[in-house]
């Protein structure tokens, strides 16, 4: 180890992060982002390291890794500086007892609770604010080990099946702009794309979704096709985070001046935008963006 990197054995005994979990971060959240030593292995420069003490001692105090590893250092600051009090609220009735119903493997059980649980709330408040929580309530329980993998799997897919019935209970979106979503190759989670095309159609825009890992040359065919005012992406935490800069910039020289491009998703969140895509951040900036979009471009 050198004097401005530490090894990942060397991070785990200095912050009390294991290793497991600095890998699973590293995948799900797109930090710490590790340099690499000639022979490939993890190497985590002070700055990162620092970051990392500052974050297990907020976990300590009871914040959810969650809302840590997403938030920028100012807010970090501020929560560490702030007299001791306690975390967010936990889940509510329904989280708790959908979650149960996962480590039951219920699946029966669990269908019906999403599905109660979305018609109670109403779909755009299920996706603005239950579904973010519950997705980061399983990942979290998966990395405490108190979810194997393949639970993690049946909430995935029992959610994505009521998401896309939602959507086709809606009615069609005819209105602009129309939107062409997908996901590049190697980016196979959905659920953020269903999230998306159900917020963006429940405000009248027309969604084309081409599911995920379209080629990046098909892209300017299929805007063409569909006559697309944006092409939208979305990227997962999962995402190598170094990889998305390029690949939107190679997509916005394919796309002709007028198509818009947008991006999305936990991969997103700490990037500096490139020229020519909008970064959406949050999932609720994308009605932001929607209406900020109408605004530039009124019904002739």
């Amino acid at each position: 180890m050198n004097s401005t990197a530490f090894t990942i054995g060397a991070v785990e005994r200095d912050t009390g992060l294991a290793k497991d979990t600095l890998r699973v971060w590293e995948r799900r959240y797109g930090f710490p982002q590790p340099l690499r030593d000639a022979n490939g292995e993890r190497l985590y420069p002070v700055e990162q390291v620092e970051r990392l003490r500052l974050i297990k001692r907020l976990l300590d105090q009871g914040f959810r890794p969650g809302r840590l590893l997403a938030a920028g250092d100012e807010e970090l600051a501020a929560l560490a500086a702030a007299p001791a009090e306690a975390p967010a609220a936990p889940a509510d009735a329904a989280l708790r007892e959908i979650l149960e119903r996962v480590k039951a493997n219920d699946v029966a059980g669990l269908r019906a609770t999403l599905n109660q649980t979305m018609h109670r709330q109403g779909l755009q408040y299920f996706v603005l604010d239950t579904v973010p929580r519950l997705n980061e309530a399983v990942g979290e329980a998966w990395m405490r080990g108190e979810f194997q993998v393949f639970e993690e799997h049946l909430y995935t897919e029992q959610m994505q099946s009521l998401l896309r019935q939602a959507i086709a209970a809606l009615p069609a979106g005819r209105g602009s702009p129309r939107v062409v979503l997908t996901t590049v190759p190697d980016e196979q989670h959905v659920l953020g794309l269903l999230m998306s095309e159900c917020l963006l159609t429940l405000e009248g825009a027309t969604c084309i979704s081409l599911g995920t890992q379209t080629p990046l040359a098909d892209l300017p065919k299929a805007a063409a096709a569909h006559a697309a005012d944006i092409v939208a992406l979305s990227f997962s935490a999962a995402f190598p985070v170094r990889q998305i800069v390029p690949l939107l910039d190679r997509l916005r020289a394919l796309l002709p001046p007028e198509t818009a491009l947008w991006a999305g998703g936990a991969g997103c969140l700490r990037l500096a935008p490139p020229a020519g895509v909008l970064l959406v951040g949050p999932l609720g900036a994308a009605l932001d963006a929607l209406a900020e979009w109408r605004v530039a471009h009124p019904a002739g």
